[in-house]
């Protein structure tokens, strides 16, 4: 019989190691340390809002090919949802000016001669700075590269690179927001088609994945916390759980997909990001009496992108360490106001409710992404995987599929 792959960790870097282990016919056992599955990527009832609500909004997009085959996979593609081309409306809040921006399917741009399509106010010309992103050294940072200025910054570049990085943008890798820009735009429309989780993040990602993988015979123990790792020579040896331990035999292997503080704390001599970043998440039990789009985006404004659902609004803001420590109603009343110019409505603060995720991601910094860990470590059992690895991509949701991917071929082809 195949030997078991203890994974450490059921957010979507697990997740996806599971699912593709056992979908090879290897025995998986996930260990997850809090009651539910799927980290910063989940769904739960909200008793101020009377709703399952997600705690964060994760936007996808088509050209996301690891996350995508992801949810081929589990049967839950489907359950992503969103226009049939990429178009993203955008507002002004300063000004109340309105437009929408429109990238054709194809590689050649030509949405930035389209005067309807491109940002108001500019020419074709102004987007060719982009291009110096597109392979942006690792030690450089955006603002390196080009202007941090001018409307394609301000309406294009500063709105899309702030939610993929979380970081500040002018201060942000440059090679990371190549990575993304590579896949994204510069591919064209068909790689840029937004999609959203409508019926919830764990209806999408989380409850098909560990479906199949319990029916291929996989467990999965929650409020199973690994406390330490003990070491024989060049392999993992014991997983200490604290009130169980599991010794791992010659042919087991081990998938630590947790956090990076967890992970240095479990494994010695391992280094990790150290600096992360806050996101600010606002929903509101709110039913449009007008048709809008399933998202929109917003400058000059504290919400920066919105999530439109049946039955609620909900606002994500990256970058959002400034906003922990304001007062929960005063920032939700704010939020709403200009949520309340977004989709012009005169409704007053319907009922609410703030998720702060005080270390969403890391710091996409220069400095920062130079301490992401390869796969691989020093023991020939053990392998990481979690969207703070190198994967070359921001923390995003298609990073952490791909990291729990490459943890599953490393653990295949240890078997």
């Amino acid at each position: 019989m195949p030997s078991t792959v203890h994974i450490v960790g059921a957010g979507l870097a697990g997740l996806a190691a599971a699912v593709r282990l056992s979908d090879r016919g290897l025995p998986v056992a996930l260990h997850e340390a809090a009651n539910h599955a799927g980290g910063r990527c989940r769904s739960y009832h909200d008793p101020a809002l009377g709703m399952m609500i997600d705690n964060g909004n994760h936007l996808v997009l088509s050209g996301n090919r690891a996350t995508m085959d992801f949810v081929t996979a589990i049967g839950a593609r489907k359950r992503l949802r969103g226009p049939s081309s990429a178009s993203f409306p955008m507002v002004d809040i300063a000004t109340n000016e309105r437009w929408t921006i429109r990238i054709n399917d194809g590689r050649f741009p030509h949405w930035i001669f389209d005067r309807t399509a491109r940002v108001p106010a500019t020419s074709p010309i102004q987007y060719l700075p982009m291009a110096r992103l597109l392979w942006g050294k690792s030690d450089r940072a955006i603002g390196d590269l080009v202007a941090c200025d001018g409307p394609v910054y301000q309406r294009l570049l500063d709105p899309l690179l702030r939610a993929a990085l979380n970081t500040e943008p002018r201060e942000a890798s440059a090679a990371l927001a190549g990575a993304v820009l590579r896949e994204t735009i510069a591919v064209g429309g068909r790689a840029c088609h937004p999609l959203i989780a409508s019926d919830g993040l764990a209806s999408a990602f989380v409850d098909p994945a560990i479906e199949i993988v319990q029916r291929r015979g996989g467990k999965i123990r929650f409020g199973h916390r690994l406390r330490a790792v003990s070491f024989d020579g060049p392999r993992a040896s014991t997983l200490d759980f604290g009130e169980d331990t599991v010794k791992l035999t010659p042919g087991e292997s081990v998938i630590v997909a947790v956090p990076p503080p967890v992970a240095a704390d479990l494994l010695p001599g391992l280094t990790v990001p150290t600096e992360f970043c806050a996101i600010v998440n606002a929903h509101y039990r709110f039913v449009s009496d007008k048709s809008l789009p399933p998202m929109m985006g917003a400058v000059n404004a504290t919400p920066e992108w919105l999530f439109v659902f049946p039955d609620r609004l909900s606002v994500t803001i990256s970058n959002a360490n400034r906003l922990l420590d304001v007062d929960r109603e005063i920032l939700a009343r704010k939020i709403w106001q200009e949520v309340a110019r977004m989709i012009e409505t005169t409704a007053p603060l319907p009922p609410w409710q703030i998720v702060r995720e005080r270390r969403a991601t890391f710091a996409a910094l220069p400095a920062q992404d130079a301490k992401r860990p390869q796969a691989t470590t020093a023991w020939r059992n053990l392998v990481l995987a979690g969207d703070w690895t190198a994967t070359h991509l921001p923390a995003t949701i298609e990073g952490a599929i791909r990291s729990g991917n490459r943890a599953a071929e490393l653990v295949e082809a240890m078997s």
